[in-house]
């Protein structure tokens, strides 16, 4: 448990001293400025959450796995149901997130696009301070009525993308071809599990990058203390974090094959984007904003990935930053893309998902069925080690039952667009 220690003696060096060699991560001279006090024992006990968290990862992701599956569970329910707890969301959203998390900048890029009314809060902040906590600290966080109509606290962006489908109408990112609907979610997962591996290894794994982000991201939640106060703060992120490559994947193993996965995704992209606008036609879908989401941190805030974008995409640079805000769109039904009007760059960004996720996933899958300790496969032909990653398993299981739902029609069609990419794997 973090410790603070407040003390009327402001000038002592030694007594300071003393306070950080037995282990305080923060020391407070009197009086003590409440808003000050109350936002760094806000911050202290979410990174010691997040840190529990990481390293009893298997729990924490199993239960977040867990809420996911309660949620399958109840939307399978009838229709009826469905439709009296969906009209039960009302406006403005609750929203809490923070600006360096991929996820709740995808999620709001996607409120602006579906001009749904949101107030957005932030991390660490006094308001967030005010709102039930969740089981397990995620971000973003919306905070939404249950059942019975108690608001609490709901995380995982791929579920809650489904449920506000259900509860408002306008600009849908599903597209309506159930083939098209299945790409569309197994990109987004490629977005959401395969390029964060990416995201966090730049940002920890590179000393520019990581000297970066430990000296900005306290900021975000304390913008109005001094230098020699938040100075243990930002040491005590970028510690806890790099600590926390492992949970993802990122090693001295692992670098190259990360780093190579995000060359040939930008390559891919970007050709991808020279035909088309979006991956799904003329309107954005689920997977834009979630590669967005991603984007906004490898390239608006992550010095080594965003002069590796630059150099072999500008394109990717300009997209990234006008997919935040499309609430000026006026996207049609006839905006969507059918299976017939695939590009062979589409086909192109698939086989990436195959060369890199689809291996990943399978091996991540079969170490956790044999109650493996590590990880090990190759991946584009080099070796892959980590720790196995549980909730990662349960995405595996809801793409095959996606994929399972299929009518026999749509399945034909996803069959032959992913023939040949690597992904075919993942469902046969």
């Amino acid at each position: 448990m973090p410790i603070i220690f407040v003390s009327v003696m402001r000038d002592d060096e030694q007594t300071i001293k003393q306070a950080y060699e037995a282990g305080a991560v923060d020391f407070l001279a009197r009086p003590v400025e409440p808003m000050v006090l109350r936002s760094k024992l806000e911050l202290f006990a979410t990174l010691y959450h997040e840190t529990k968290a990481a390293r009893y990862g298997q729990q924490a992701a199993e239960a977040a796995a867990g809420a996911s599956l309660a949620a399958d569970a109840f939307f399978s329910n009838s229709d009826a149901r469905k439709r009296r707890f969906n009209m039960m969301l009302s406006t403005p959203l609750q929203m809490m997130g923070a600006p360096g998390s991929p996820y709740t900048r995808k999620m709001r890029a996607i409120l602006r696009y579906r001009r749904i009314p949101y107030h957005f809060i932030q991390q660490n902040s006094p308001e967030a301070a005010k709102m039930p906590r969740a089981r397990v600290p995620l971000l973003p966080t919306f905070y939404l009525p249950d059942e019975t109509g108690e608001i609490v606290p709901v995380t995982d962006s791929t579920p809650l993308i489904r449920r506000f489908e259900g509860a408002f109408k306008e600009n849908s990112i599903i597209p309506v071809n159930p083939a098209m609907a299945f790409l569309d979610e197994l990109i987004e997962d490629y977005a959401d599990e395969w390029l964060t591996k990416c995201m966090f290894h730049y940002r920890w794994y590179h000393e520019a990058d990581a000297t970066k982000a430990r000296n900005v991201l306290p900021h975000w939640a304390m913008a109005s203390v001094t230098d020699e106060k938040i100075a243990p703060m930002q040491k005590m992120i970028g510690d806890r974090q790099i600590e926390r490559l492992s949970v993802v994947g990122s090693n001295d193993v692992t670098a190259s094959v990360i780093e190579e996965s995000y060359r040939r995704f930008v390559d891919a992209f970007d050709a991808q984007l020279q035909n088309s606008r979006f991956l799904f036609g003329r309107r954005p879908a689920s997977s834009d904003f979630a590669i967005m989401g991603q984007l906004t941190c490898l390239v608006l805030f992550d010095p080594t990935p965003a002069a590796v974008t630059l150099e072999r995409s500008p394109r990717i640079c300009a997209w990234t930053e006008v997919l935040e805000d499309l609430s000026g769109m006026e996207p049609g039904d006839g905006d969507w893309a059918s299976p017939e009007e695939i590009f062979d760059t589409f086909r192109a960004l698939l086989e990436e998902v195959g060369r890199f996720h689809a291996p990943f996933l399978l091996a991540n899958a079969r170490a956790i069925e044999q109650k493996a300790e590590k990880v090990e496969t190759e991946i584009a032909g080099r070796p892959w080690i980590q720790k196995p990653f549980p909730y990662q398993r349960k995405c595996l299981g809801w793409l095959r039952e996606s994929y399972a739902g299929l009518d026999p029609e749509a399945r034909k069609t996803v069959d032959g667009v992913l023939a040949g990419t690597g992904c075919e794997v993942l469902f046969s």
